[in-house]
């Protein structure tokens, strides 16, 4: 990863945190995150925290318990079978967090902390199953038509140009939303929330002075996870040869799963070994693609991200109940306290409690 070399001028004394950030960098947590509605999800092994800034300004903060599928049962754990698993269950949570993120965006009022309906269940497994479904005929059986129409003979070849054009629909697809107005802001946190991961990453103070110096660029971004499955994809569809009739063409649908798979053994070896020389080459292309996919934040932005990012690491007694509440400025925090401790629990929303 390339990190610039600002320094920090925050000290370890004064550095805004988390209890429980220091024991979390020692034990190397793993901690993702993902851009919503003028805000930032971010993932621990333990809890997801979304944090949005409404219309009000305020950062409206929802935290959640989390224990990964692939965490409770040990069996789901196998490599490359567990990516297609994780992929899955990666899908269903950012969902989630876009449907809050969506609710605290728009409205002037805090949308109150409800169980979720089955009808919002329904909606959110049937939004999953359809952009699914639109994904695998854009990026995988449109680019077969266009290379049949093409006219491309033999096996390896057609299957190269059928990958070509897939990852030239990919990054078209990429630049055309970053051209939206809406998108802009969603890719600007994106951004936010690269920067706020390499703070952590770094030891760096978890507020906007210890992102700020960073890069938007991550190995681990779902970005470069993408660009992965569009390269593996090549790779396997040539051992299947050239499709010749419609089952043919579908049944290499069947395999997106293995590619997913595959693509997220590779991106856990590319975030772990990031500035190994020989695992550049196939890690930049994906840090190319990020750069259409994430923007420089502003402040504010990166204040989101770091609440997101501090709530998801503060340690919570087993079995705590999901939570949505503001997260109070410094000056507000030290009133309603009594103390100068940054370090103190933000303030609860009233009547914001309550199991989801």
């Amino acid at each position: 990863m390339t990190v610039s070399t600002t320094t920090d001028s925050t000290s370890p004394e004064t550095a805004k945190t988390s209890p429980g950030v220091d024991e979390a960098r020692k034990l190397d947590l793993a901690v993702g995150g993902q851009a919503v509605i003028e805000g930032v999800m971010m993932r621990s092994p333990t809890a997801i925290a979304t944090a949005v800034r409404n219309p009000e300004g305020r950062i409206v903060i929802r935290k959640k318990p989390f224990h990964s599928i692939v965490a409770r049962h040990k069996w789901l754990n196998v490599p490359v079978f567990r990516g297609g698993v994780h992929l899955i269950e990666t899908m269903g949570l950012g969902i989630d967090a876009l449907m809050f993120s969506a609710d605290q965006a728009v409205s002037e009022d805090r949308v109150e902390n409800q169980k979720t309906s089955l009808k919002d269940q329904i909606w959110m497994w049937g939004t999953i199953v359809v952009a699914f479904a639109l994904s695998m005929g854009l990026f995988f059986y449109l680019p077969l038509m266009v290379t049949e129409w093409i006219g491309v003979e033999g096996s390896l070849l057609f299957n190269v140009v059928d990958g070509v054009i897939r990852v030239i629909l990919f990054v078209l697809y990429l630049w055309a939303i970053s051209l939206m107005k809406d998108m802009a802001r969603v890719f600007e946190y994106h951004g936010a929330e690269h920067k706020s991961i390499h703070a952590f990453e770094n030891g760096r103070s978890l507020d906007a002075d210890g992102a700020r110096p960073f890069t938007t660029l991550h190995p681990r971004c779902g970005t470069s996870f993408l660009f992965f499955v569009m390269i593996i994809s090549i790779v396997v569809f040539a051992f299947l040869g050239k499709p010749h009739t419609v089952p043919e063409r579908l049944l290499r649908l069947c395999f997106v799963p293995v590619i997913g798979g595959l693509a997220y053994e590779a991106i856990k070896l590319s975030g772990k070994f990031c500035d190994a020389w020989w695992l550049k080459p196939a890690i930049t292309p994906g840090l190319w693609l990020q750069k259409i996919t994430t923007s420089e934040p502003d402040d504010e932005q990166l204040d989101v991200s770091m609440a997101a990012l501090r709530a998801v690491l503060t340690p919570e007694v087993a079995g705590f109940k999901t939570r949505v509440y503001y997260e109070l400025p410094d000056d507000e925090a030290e009133a309603a306290t009594g103390t100068d401790d940054t370090d103190s629990e933000p303030a609860a929303v009233p009547d914001a409690g309550g199991d989801q």
